[in-house]
C-alpha cells in the first residue's frame, strides 16, 4: 500500500482534550477522531488494528467452539423489564421511543436478547450446552467519558453467552472461555494477568477480569507472589489482623473534644494529635434503600464493592445528606457510631475487621465540630457484623496464604462471568431435564472490548516517539521508505522490486513514496510504530545497500540490497 494513496492523517500535537498517552498517540497518528464526547470515528489505520483483533478472538471463539451471531444493537424494553434492568441499569441506559411509541434501548450488553433468542429454541437438556458470540457495537451513556476509546460512549466489544444444563457443564464453559482469553492475549503479544473481579451490573456469582499490564492503567491489581492469587483492589481478600487483646486498665474514659472546622480524617487527627488510624470513618450508604452505616479506619479507603456483596443488594449508594443526618442524628462529617443502636435501634452497622483493634480511638462527637476521644469499638459501638470491607493497599496480606501483597496497574480489556440463572430465571429461559423437570438454563458471559484492547496495546507500549505495535497487531508488518522515489529511478526500481517480493510472502507493507523530507517520514513512521523499517536512498542504492531498523531499537544496521528481503523475512518470522 502507497502511503500517497493511503488515508493517514497524522498531526505534529494532540488536540488539548486528549486526556491518555494513548488518546493522543492514536489521534496524532491518524487512528482515530473525535466526532463528540465518547464518540470516535475509526480511521483506515486504526480499523486495520481493531480487524486484527477482531480476527485473533474470532479464531480462539470458534476453536473454543463457539458459534457467532449478529445481534440488534436496539433493544425493547420489554426484555429488560423481564430481567428487572430497565430502571436498575440508571442512566447509562439510552431508551427512546420510535414513531409508534413503543420504548426501546442501545444496547450495553446482551444478555437480555441473548436469553431471549435461546428461550425460544431450546427446550431439552439435549440441546444443550451452547455457546454463542457476536461482534458488535455497544453504548452506554457515561456520565464523563475519558480515557479516549478507553471510556468512549460508543465502543466495539464481542460478547459470548453460554447455556448450559448442569453446574459441570457451566463450569466447564468457564473454563474454556479463560483458556480461550488466555491465549487471545497471548496471541496479541500482551503482558497480562487474569484476576479475581466485582461482578458489578452483569451480576453473578464468580468472574475473572483479564489485565493488560501498564504503568497508565486506571485499575490497581493485587497479586500474590507466594501462591499466585491475584485481584483487583476492589475483589482483593485481605487476611484479618489477629485480633488485639483489650486490657481494661488501658481503656480511657470517652471524652468530649471540639474540632472547629475540620472536616476531614486529616483535619481532625492533626487537631487531637492522634495518627490517621487512629480514627473511625463513618459512612452512610442506602442499600436497595434501605439505610446501613459503614465503618473503616481513618487511614482506609472503604471497598463499597465488598460492602454490597456483603449486603447482597442489587443497588448501593451513598446517603444524601438528609437521609445522613436522620440516620444518626448528626450533621455530616461528625457522626459516631457509639450509642447509634439506641437513638436509631433499626439501622445496621457494618464494620471493617481493623476497626475491631482500635483501642482509645477517635470518633465523630455526634454534634457540629466535635469529636469524641477514647472510643473502643468493642466496648462503645454495638456493630452487627465485623467483615473485610477495605481496599486492599501497602502492607495487606494475602488471605489465602498471608503472604505480603504487590501492586501492579492494569487496564481491563476481557471479563469472564458466571451468571448462573440470574437471567433465565427471571426471563423464564428453562429446559426440561433427564426426569422431564423444568429447570433454569445455567448461563456464563465473556466480553473482550476490542477497541478497547487497541488503545491497552499502545499503553504498554509505547516510546517517546510514537506507538510500538506488537507485531500481531501492527496494521502493516513493514514500513518501506523511499528517499527520493520519484526522482530517482534506481530508487523506485530497488523499492518496488522490495516491496513486490514482501507482499508475495504474505508481507503488508506500507510504502512511503511521499515527496516529503527525510526526516518527517521517519518522524511519521516512528509515530505510526510499525515493528520493521527499511529504507531505500538515493544514499544507500549507490553502495547496493538499504537500512533496517527494529521499532524497538535505537540503531540502524545496513543490509544489502539483495538479500534484504530474505534477512526481513527471517526478522519478521522469528
Amino acid at each position: 500500500m502507497k502511503l500517497s494513496q493511503y488515508y493517514i492523517p497524522t498531526l505534529k500535537e494532540a488536540p488539548k482534550d486528549a486526556d491518555t498517552l494513548s488518546a493522543k498517540l492514536m489521534i496524532r497518528a491518524g487512528l482515530i477522531r473525535k466526532l463528540a464526547s465518547g464518540l470516535y470515528e475509526w480511521l483506515p489505520l486504526g480499523l486495520r488494528v481493531l480487524k486484527k483483533v477482531e480476527n485473533i478472538v474470532r479464531e480462539e471463539m470458534n476453536k473454543a467452539g463457539a458459534c457467532e451471531v449478529w445481534l440488534p444493537v436496539v433493544q425493547p424494553k420489554e426484555l429488560w423489564q423481564e430481567s428487572g434492568r430497565w430502571t436498575f441499569y440508571g442512566k447509562e441506559l439510552l431508551r427512546f421511543a420510535d414513531r409508534k411509541e413503543a420504548e426501546f434501548c442501545i444496547a450495553p450488553t446482551a444478555e437480555e436478547v441473548i436469553t431471549d433468542l435461546v428461550r425460544k429454541d431450546i427446550s431439552s437438556y439435549k440441546q444443550l450446552p451452547v455457546c454463542l458470540y457476536q461482534f458488535g457495537t455497544k453504548f452506554r451513556d457515561e456520565i464523563r467519558p475519558r480515557f479516549g476509546v478507553m471510556r468512549a460512549r460508543e465502543f466495539y466489544m464481542k460478547d459470548a453467552y453460554s447455556f448450559s444444563a448442569t453446574d459441570q457443564d457451566a463450569s466447564a464453559w468457564y473454563q474454556k472461555m479463560y483458556d480461550a482469553y488466555q491465549r487471545i492475549f497471548t496471541r496479541c503479544g500482551f503482558a497480562f494477568a487474569a484476576v479475581e473481579a466485582d461482578t458489578g451490573s452483569i451480576g453473578g456469582n464468580f468472574s475473572h477480569e483479564f489485565m493488560v499490564l501498564a504503568d497508565t492503567g486506571e485499575d490497581t491489581i493485587a497479586i500474590c507472589p507466594a501462591c499466585g492469587y491475584a485481584a483487583n483492589t476492589e475483589k482483593a481478600e485481605i487476611q484479618p489482623p489477629a485480633e488485639a487483646k483489650i486490657n481494661p486498665a488501658d481503656l480511657k474514659a470517652p471524652e468530649k473534644r471540639a474540632t472547629p472546622n475540620a472536616h476531614s480524617v486529616e483535619d481532625v487527627a492533626q487537631l487531637l494529635g492522634v495518627p490517621t488510624e487512629k480514627l473511625i470513618k463513618l459512612l452512610v450508604f442506602t442499600a436497595d434503600g434501605t439505610p446501613v452505616i459503614a465503618l473503616v479506619r481513618g487511614d482506609h479507603e472503604l471497598n463499597e464493592f465488598k460492602l454490597k456483596a456483603l449486603l447482597k443488594c442489587n443497588e448501593l449508594t451513598k446517603a444524601s445528606e438528609e437521609v445522613y443526618t436522620q440516620v444518626t442524628g448528626s450533621p455530616v462529617g461528625f457522626a459516631g457510631a457509639q450509642g447509634l443502636k439506641e437513638k436509631n435501634p433499626g439501622v445496621k452497622i457494618y464494620a471493617d475487621n481493623y476497626v475491631k483493634n482500635i483501642i482509645n480511638g477517635v470518633a465523630g462527637g455526634n454534634e457540629k465540630d466535635v469529636h469524641m476521644m477514647n472510643i473502643t469499638p468493642r466496648r462503645d459501638i454495638q456493630v452487627d457484623v465485623y467483615a473485610d470491607l477495605k481496599m486492599a493497599s501497602a502492607a495487606d496480606k494475602c488471605a489465602k496464604c498471608a503472604a505480603p501483597f504487590t501492586f501492579k496497574r492494569g487496564i481491563e480489556t476481557g471479563h469472564v462471568f458466571k451468571l448462573g440463572t440470574k437471567y433465565s430465571a427471571a426471563m423464564n429461559a428453562t429446559f426440561l431435564d433427564e426426569n422431564q423437570k423444568s429447570q433454569p438454563m445455567i448461563m456464563g458471559c465473556y466480553g473482550i472490548g476490542i477497541s478497547r484492547v487497541v488503545a491497552a496495546a499502545i499503553e504498554q507500549s509505547h516510546d517517546e516517539n510514537g506507538i510500538i505495535w506488537p507485531a500481531p497487531l501492527a496494521p502493516f508488518d513493514v514500513a518501506l521508505v523511499a528517499i527520493d522515489y520519484d526522482s530517482n529511478p534506481e530508487v523506485k526500481k530497488h523499492t518496488d522490486e522490495i516491496c513486490t517480493q514482501l507482499e508475495q510472502a504474505g508481507v503488508s507493507v506500507l510504502l512511503d513514496d511521499r515527496d516529503e523530507r527525510p526526516g518527517v517520514k521517519f518522524k511519521d513512521m516512528d509515530l505510526i510504530g510499525l515493528p520493521h523499517r527499511l529504507v531505500v536512498s538515493s544514499r544507500t542504492v549507490k553502495d547496493g545497500q538499504c537500512e533496517y531498523k527494529n521499532r524497538r531499537e535505537k540503531d540502524a544496521s545496513r543490509w544489502q540490497l539483495d538479500t534484504a528481503v530474505e534477512q526481513l523475512l527471517t526478522q519478521i518470522r522469528s
